[in-house]
C-alpha cells in the first residue's frame, strides 16, 4: 500500500494531500488526541504514584473506531509519516499514534512543517527525523502537574468551598484578578491640580517653577499660582528633533490574541479558531494553501527567504525608501525558538485578493497578521518633534508638538496606530519673543485606581510574569470564566464572591504552590526537560513530596462552608433544608443528613408542545437524568410515547404518528415519510 501520512486536523488532509498526490500517498487525521489518562487509580489520577508516576492511558471516548481504522491503514501501509503540530503537544499525539498503534520503528518518521505549502511540506518529508522523547516527557510532565494539581484541588474545592476547580494556572490567573481587584478596592484617591494656558493655535501646561518640578495639591495653591501670572509669555526655548518610529515584529501568539482583541474586539478563543483554519488550508482559486504560518509560538524569528520576497514586494509597490530592516526584540530566555512567528506563508497573497474566499472575520484577522509582518520589514517613521517652553514669571509652561515627515510603516499599519499631527505654530514669527494667550485656567483632578484586567491585559503580564505558555492563555481564560470565578462588566474581568472565596482558601493552605514565582519557575523545569537539561521524573518527585502533605493538610484542616439555607424546614424532622450538590447539580435536603434522608421533589414546570397520538396527554419537554432533553408524555408511566425530536404537533397522513422536526427536517419517525 502507498505511505501514510497521520496529521492532528482534518482540515489539513485535502491540501497537503493535494502537494503529495494522492496515488502514493494518503493523508488521514488522528482528529487531536486520541489518548489521555484515564481516572482510575489512586484518587482517579490515572498516574501511579508509588511507580514511578507510571501512566495509565486510555484510549478517548468515542475515539475507538478511529483508532481501529488507523491501526488498519499502519499494517497495510508501506511507510508512515507522522506529521502532527510542530511543538511539544503535537511531538506527545505523535508518541501517543507511535506506541498506540505499535508502528515499527522502521516503518515510520516524524516531520514537522511551520506552514502547510507545497514547498514546505515536501522538503519536510525529505528532512525526516524521530520522534524527540525530551519534547513527550516535558508535555508529559505537564499533562501529570495539571492533572495532580487540578484533581486533587478541584475535589477539595468542591468539598469544602463553592468553588468547582482550582489548576496549576488557572488560580494564579484568578488570583491576579483578584489581587488587582483588592487594590481597587482599597485604592484612596488623591487630589491634584493642573494649570493650562489656552494660545489661539495650541494649550501650554504648567511643566516647573524655576527648573523644579512643581507639584500643585489642592485649590489653594492652584489660585496662588494664578495670581501669579499674566497673559503675556516670554519663549525661553524652542527645540526641533527629528525622531524615529519603528515597526514592531511579527506577532507571537500573545501579542496576537492582545491586538486582536484591543483592535478586533475578538476573545482570545475566537482569534485562535480564526487562526488555526487560516493556517490548516483555506481553497483559494484552483489551489489550497495555507495562509499564515503555525499559531502557536512564543517565537518572532522568520525565514531569510520570507525577508527577502517582502523586501522585494516593499520596494516594488511603495519605493526603496520604504524598505527596512528586521526588528529584533530583547530575546527572553524562556522563547522556545523552533519555529517562527506567525507570518503570512506568502507575501504575495494580499488581504484585497484573499478577501473573496475568506468570512469577514478571518478576513479582519489575515489582514491584521499581514500587515504586521509586512510593516516589521519596513522603514521607520520620521517624526519632527518640537518642544517649546515658556517663562511666565519663573513659572515655565511647555507644548509639545509632533508632525510626521515620512511615514514609513504607517503607510500600511496606520490603522492600527493611533497617530495624529499636533501642529505648533512658527514661534520665530512673534515679535520680542512674546506670546500672549487667552486665557489661564486651573483643573482639578484625582488619581485614578489601577485598570481591571481585559483579556488582552491579562494575557500580556501572564507572558511578562513567565506563567502559562501560548496555546494554553485562551484556555486559562475561558476557564475562569466558565467556573463562575469572575465576570466581564465592560471587557474587563471582576472576581465573584465565590473567586473571592476559592483565591483566599488556597492562598491559606497552597500559598507556597498557587504563585506567580513557582509556577514561573515550574514552566522553566519544563522548558529544561524539552531541552535535555532536566530529569523528568525528578522534576515531578520534587513536587509531589512538597504538594502531598499541603493538600492532605487541606483535607483535614479545611473549614467547610456551610451549606445555604433555604428559609424553610424539614417537614420530616424540623430542621432547616439547605442547599446541596449533586451528580446531577443543586438539590434541596435536609440539613440533618445521614439521620433525615428528605429530599424536596421541585415542581418543574412543563412546556406542553401538543396532544399525545396515543392517549389523552399531553407531549411535553423533560430531561433525562444526563440532563438531555427528550419529549414525551405526561401520563407516563401509563403511556410511553417518546421521541429524541420536537413533535411540529401534525400527524403523519400515512400512519398517523407525529410529525417531528429532525435538524430542521419535518419527518414522520415511523415511516420516514418527509413533508
Amino acid at each position: 500500500m502507498k505511505n501514510v501520512v497521520i496529521v492532528e486536523s482534518p482540515a489539513k488532509c485535502k491540501t497537503i494531500e493535494k502537494y503529495l498526490g494522492s496515488k502514493d500517498y494518503s493523508v488521514v487525521s488522528s482528529k487531536g488526541h486520541i489518548r489521555d489518562l484515564a481516572t482510575t487509580g489512586k484518587y482517579g489520577l490515572g498516574i501511579d504514584l508509588e511507580n514511578n508516576f507510571k501512566p495509565n492511558y486510555t484510549i478517548i471516548s468515542g475515539k475507538k473506531k478511529d483508532v481501529n481504522y488507523l491501526k488498519k491503514l499502519v499494517e497495510q501501509a508501506d511507510h508512515i509519516y507522522l506529521a502532527t503540530d510542530p511543538d511539544r503537544e503535537g511531538e506527545t499525539i505523535s508518541w501517543h499514534l507511535f506506541d498506540e498503534l505499535a508502528i515499527p520503528e522502521d516503518k515510520y518518521d516524524r516531520v514537522v512543517f511551520n506552514e502547510i505549502t507545497k514547498d514546505i511540506v515536501l522538503k519536510a518529508l525529505e528532512n525526516p527525523r524521530r520522534i524527540d522523547m525530551n519534547l513527550v516527557h516535558s508535555g508529559e510532565t505537564r499533562r501529570f502537574l495539571d492533572r495532580i494539581i487540578g484533581f486533587r484541588l478541584s475535589k477539595l474545592m468542591q468539598s469544602k468551598t463553592g468553588g468547582k476547580s482550582a489548576g496549576r494556572v488557572q488560580s494564579v490567573a484568578l488570583k491576579l484578578i483578584v489581587d488587582r481587584e483588592r487594590e481597587i478596592l482599597a485604592f484612596i484617591p488623591k487630589e491634584y491640580w493642573t494649570i493650562e494656558a489656552e494660545f489661539k493655535d495650541f494649550t501650554a501646561v504648567l511643566d516647573s517653577y524655576k527648573d523644579n518640578e512643581i507639584e500643585i495639591n489642592n485649590e489653594e495653591e492652584a489660585d496662588v499660582i494664578l495670581s501669579k501670572l499674566s497673559k503675556d509669555f516670554k519663549i525661553a526655548s524652542i527645540e526641533e528633533k527629528e525622531k524615529n518610529r519603528s515597526a514592531k515584529e511579527v506577532f507571537k501568539t500573545s501579542t496576537l490574541q492582545q491586538v486582536a482583541s484591543s483592535k478586533l474586539g475578538f476573545a482570545a478563543s475566537k482569534t485562535m479558531k480564526l487562526a488555526q483554519k487560516l493556517y490548516e488550508g483555506v481553497d483559494i482559486g484552483a489551489e489550497s494553501a495555507g495562509l499564515i504560518t503555525y499559531m502557536r509560538t512564543d517565537s518572532t524569528r522568520i525565514s531569510d527567504e520570507f525577508i527577502k520576497s517582502t523586501y522585494g514586494f516593499i520596494n516594488g509597490k511603495y519605493g526603496e525608501n520604504y524598505v527596512g530592516y528586521v526588528k529584533k526584540g530583547k530575546k527572553k530566555d524562556n522563547v522556545q525558538d523552533a519555529h517562527e512567528g506567525i507570518r503570512p506563508t506568502s507575501i504575495n497573497r494580499t488581504p484585497e485578493e484573499m478577501k473573496k474566499y475568506l468570512s469577514a472575520d478571518e478576513y479582519k484577522l489575515y489582514k491584521l497578521i499581514y500587515t504586521r509582518a509586512l510593516a516589521s520589514l519596513m522603514a521607520d517613521a520620521k517624526f519632527l518633534a518640537t518642544t517649546v517652553k515658556l517663562n511666565n514669571n519663573d513659572y515655565i509652561f511647555k507644548a509639545n508638538g509632533s508632525v510626521l515627515t515620512f511615514d514609513g510603516y504607517l503607510k500600511v499599519y496606520g490603522d492600527y496606530e493611533d497617530q495624529e499631527d499636533t501642529i505648533l505654530p512658527n514661534f520665530k514669527d512673534f515679535k520680542d519673543g512674546t506670546v500672549t494667550c487667552d486665557k489661564i485656567e486651573k483643573y482639578q483632578h484625582f488619581t485614578k485606581a489601577p485598570s481591571r484586567y481585559t483579556e488582552s491585559s491579562l494575557i500580556k503580564e501572564l507572558e511578562s510574569l513567565g506563567i502559562g505558555r501560548p496555546s494554553t492563555y485562551a484556555t486559562i481564560l475561558g476557564t475562569i470564566k466558565d467556573r463562575g470565578y469572575v465576570t466581564l462588566e465592560e471587557k474587563k474581568f471582576v472576581p465573584t464572591e465565590i473567586g473571592f472565596e476559592t483565591t483566599d482558601k488556597l492562598q491559606e493552605f497552597f500559598s507556597s504552590i498557587v504563585n506567580v514565582k513557582y509556577t514561573a519557575a515550574m514552566e522553566t523545569d519544563l522548558d529544561k526537560i524539552a531541552e535535555d537539561k532536566a530529569d523528568y521524573l525528578k522534576v515531578l518527585q520534587e513536587f509531589y513530596e512538597g504538594f502531598a502533605p499541603l493538600v492532605d493538610a487541606a483535607f483535614k484542616n479545611m473549614e467547610k462552608k456551610p451549606a445555604e439555607e433555604t428559609g424553610e424546614a424539614c417537614p420530616e424532622c424540623g430542621n432547616p433544608l439547605v442547599v446541596r450538590k449533586g451528580k446531577y447539580g443543586e438539590f434541596v435536603a435536609c440539613s440533618n443528613y445521614p439521620t433525615c434522608k428528605y429530599i424536596k421533589k421541585e415542581k418543574k414546570e412543563t412546556s406542553v408542545v401538543c396532544k399525545c397520538p396515543k392517549c389523552d396527554g399531553d407531549v411535553v419537554e423533560k430531561p433525562t437524568r444526563k440532563g438531555k432533553v427528550f419529549w414525551g408524555c405526561s401520563n407516563y408511566p401509563k403511556c410511553k410515547y417518546a421521541s429524541w425530536y420536537k413533535p411540529t404537533g401534525d400527524k403523519c397522513p400515512t400512519c398517523n404518528d407525529l410529525l417531528v422536526d429532525k435538524n430542521r427536517i419535518i419527518i414522520c419517525p415511523t415511516c420516514d415519510n418527509q413533508e
